[in-house]
């Protein structure tokens, strides 16, 4: 994992992983670059390497690449020049909305992603069963997607992307357009999927004290192009609270940076 020249490493946002660190990494990024038609430039020469069962969380001023780094990283689009390594299971991505098709249960929404992995009919409803047991909605499988409220929905896409049966979940601004309550509800889900799946996952996120309450280590990109500009590693014990002041006082640190990046780009 490198910086870019223009943010030295300090020890302030010193990487987690090392050369000789013991940790195994999980997606590795070299130097890589995204262009858009002939001039515009998403990515440049991002490196990046997270480890096995690491939470890291990307923010950035709007426009600065995150969305665009995660479809690279899932091969949804590919990198113009650098490389991308990811070690595993293939990535599975999660986006903000949740997606479902309205015309299927929700067992059923579930179910398709096994369809896909060619799980057979039976095993497909046992697994199905299982993982909205596991985001705490067993008994809404009949149902559709319109009789569910936003946070319900999300729990649906998560179970569905954990379908995928992938170790590195990639999700972008998953509880964005949720309310502030059922946001927390669904950070606590989160963790104890991650915990318990031991699970690796790379989460963009607008929301600095989101970033804060869920991450191992929070990475902070330039506005466009999109470098690693600082890090910042997590040291707050488990479980955390958003509203806590040690979560406050650290997200209001990467706020100082971020203001300072856009302040930045707009001179």
């Amino acid at each position: 994992m490198t910086l870019t020249p223009e943010a030295p490493m300090t020890a302030e946002h010193a990487p987690t992983l090392r050369a000789g660190s013991e940790v195994e990494p999980a997606v590795v990024l070299d130097e890589v670059t995204k262009v858009y038609g002939r001039s515009v430039v998403a990515l440049d020469k991002l490196s990046l390497t997270v480890g096995r069962g690491e939470f890291v969380c990307l923010v950035g001023a709007s426009g600065c690449g995150k969305s665009t780094l995660l479809s690279i990283i899932s091969g949804l689009d590919s990198a113009t020049a650098g490389s991308v390594e990811t070690f595993g299971r293939h990535p599975a991505l999660m986006f903000q909305e949740s997606a479902l098709f309205p015309w299927l249960t929700v067992a059923a929404n579930v179910e398709l992603a096994l369809r896909l992995r060619g799980v057979g009919k039976d095993e497909r409803r046992q697994k199905a069963a299982e993982l909205l047991d596991v985001v705490s909605l067993g008994d809404v499988a009949a149902k559709r997607p319109h009789e569910l409220s936003g946070g319900m929905r999300q729990r649906v896409a998560l179970a569905r992307t954990l379908a995928q049966d992938s170790d590195v979940l990639l999700m972008d601004e998953p509880f964005g357009a949720l309310d502030a309550m059922t946001r927390d509800v669904l950070h606590d889900e989160l963790e104890r999927i991650v915990r318990e799946r031991a699970l690796t996952v790379v989460f963009v996120t607008h929301n600095v004290r989101e970033a804060a309450r869920l991450a191992d280590r929070i990475v902070l990109l330039s506005s466009r192009p999109g470098r690693v500009v600082a890090e910042f590693p997590v040291e707050i014990a488990h479980p955390r609270r958003i509203d806590s002041p040690e979560v406050s006082a650290l997200a209001a640190k990467v706020t100082d940076r971020l203001r300072e990046e856009v302040r930045r780009h707009g001179r």
